[in-house]
């Protein structure tokens, strides 16, 4: 007997659960002491950050694809 994949359709688009994710982060952070669990929060929400700019900038019009 195989197992079947559990699938499902994404309802937002990656940069929008990416952002979500980073001001959640950030909210987390606010909440958190200055100490290395507040830096290691913060760093996840710039990481978050930069693969939502990042995946942006991949779907834009002006890069064209080699021909």
């Amino acid at each position: 007997m195989t197992q079947r994949r559990r699938r499902f359709k994404q309802t937002q688009s990656l940069e929008e659960r990416l952002v979500a994710a980073a001001a959640k982060l950030r909210e987390q952070a606010d909440l958190l002491a200055p100490g290395p669990l507040r830096d290691e929060v913060l760093k996840k929400a710039r990481q978050a950050e930069t693969g939502s700019h990042m995946s942006d900038w991949l779907r834009s019009p002006g890069l064209q694809s080699p021909r």
